[in-house]
C-alpha cells in the first residue's frame, strides 16, 4: 500500500534526485517537451506545475523562489514572461503525458511530458527549409550571372 508515501524517490539519493528534478524541469521549460520514463514524468510534472503556478504572479518573492529551484536565469525569465502568460487563464493542469510504449532495453514505460499548449512546428520547419533552399538557389543563380558578366568583360577587353 502507498500510505504516507509523499513522493517517488526514484531509487536515488536526495542530492541526485534534486539535481534530476532541476535538470528535467529546466529542459521541460526550455524545449516545452521532454521524452522520459513514466515514473520520472509523474514526479517532474508535480514540480513543474508548482513552478508555473508561482510564475503566474510576477513578484520578486516568486522570482526568488523559482530561481532557487532553477539555476538558468534565461529559463526563469522565459517562465515568467512567456509560459506563465500563456497559462494565465488556466486554473491548473499545465502539462500532459503522452504514452509512447515500452523501451527496448529494459521495457520501462516511455512517455512524452509536454506543456498543454505545445504545438508541433512541422509546418514552420518545412517553410524554413523551403526558404533556405530558395535562398541557396538564388545565390547560385546570382553567382552564375556574375561569372557570365565577368567572362563577357574579359572577352570585350581582350578583343579591344
Amino acid at each position: 500500500m502507498k500510505h504516507k508515501r509523499g513522493f517517488n524517490p526514484l531509487e536515488r539519493m536526495a542530492a541526485h534526485r534534486k539535481a534530476l528534478h532541476r535538470n528535467m524541469v529546466t529542459s521541460l521549460f526550455r524545449y516545452e517537451r521532454v521524452k522520459t520514463t513514466k515514473a520520472k514524468a509523474l514526479e517532474i510534472r508535480r514540480s513543474a506545475e508548482k513552478l508555473i503556478t508561482r510564475a503566474k504572479v510576477d513578484s520578486v518573492h516568486n522570482r526568488r523562489i523559482v530561481s532557487s529551484r532553477l539555476f538558468d536565469e534565461g529559463i526563469v525569465a522565459k517562465l515568467f514572461t512567456d509560459i506563465a502568460l500563456r497559462m494565465k487563464e488556466r486554473p491548473g493542469g499545465y502539462t500532459r503525458i503522452l504514452k509512447l510504449g515500452q523501451r527496448a532495453g529494459d521495457a520501462s514505460e516511455v512517455v512524452i511530458l509536454e506543456l498543454v499548449d505545445y504545438k508541433l512546428e512541422t509546418d514552420d520547419a518545412a517553410d524554413k527549409k523551403a526558404k533556405k533552399t530558395a535562398k541557396k538557389e538564388d545565390k547560385k543563380a546570382a553567382g552564375r550571372e556574375n561569372k557570365k558578366k565577368t567572362s563577357e568583360k574579359a572577352k570585350a577587353s581582350a578583343s579591344a
